[in-house]
């Protein structure tokens, strides 16, 4: 059992930068990999970025085109703790962000909502114009 918990959205100018942070109850993890999603009013949820693990005993991050040079996720697992760290932000950035975390999570499937076993609540991202 994982639970999960966003904290560090708010209201940014465009341009701006914020840091979304996920964190993370349970002994295993290390184990999960992580991604961040977000959903804005009226529209279907979207995969933003993941972290997972890979096979050189390592992990991965990947992103969506539409934030891609912009938005950096990490993770520290001493903290149970992922990041996202949002810069150049634009008003199409404006949604909740949720983290979420699966075992197994692929290329193939990582932007696929129904792959994810938990989710946390959410927070509000404003980017004004």
């Amino acid at each position: 059992q994982v639970q999960l918990v966003e904290s560090g959205g708010g209201l940014v100018q465009a341009g701006g930068s914020l840091r979304l942070s996920c964190a993370a109850s349970g002994h295993t993890f290390s184990s999960y990999d992580i991604s961040w999603f977000r959903q804005a009013p009226g529209k279907e949820r979207e995969f933003v970025a993941a972290i997972r693990w890979g096979h050189s005993n390592t992990y991965y991050a990947d992103y969506a085109e539409s934030v891609k040079g912009r938005f950096t996720i990490s993770r520290d697992n001493a903290k149970n703790t992922v990041y996202l760290q949002m810069n150049s932000l634009k008003p199409e950035d404006t949604a909740v962000y949720y983290c979420a975390a699966a075992f197994g999570v692929t290329i193939a499937n990582m932007a696929d909502p129904r792959k994810y076993t938990y989710w946390g609540q959410g927070t509000q991202v404003t980017v004004s114009s």
